[in-house]
């Protein structure tokens, strides 16, 4: 079992990152949209 997981891992680094990058993109995103309306 720990050896599928650390091949998975293995095999999909540069995908594991990208996707990591995009999921604190979309959380930037959401922070900043809901604190737009306190500035106006």
């Amino acid at each position: 079992m720990m050896y599928q997981i650390k091949t998975v891992i293995r095999n999909s680094r540069a995908t594991l990152i990208q996707d990591a990058v995009g999921g604190v993109a979309v959380v930037v995103m959401m922070v900043v949209a809901l604190h737009v309306p306190g500035f106006v």
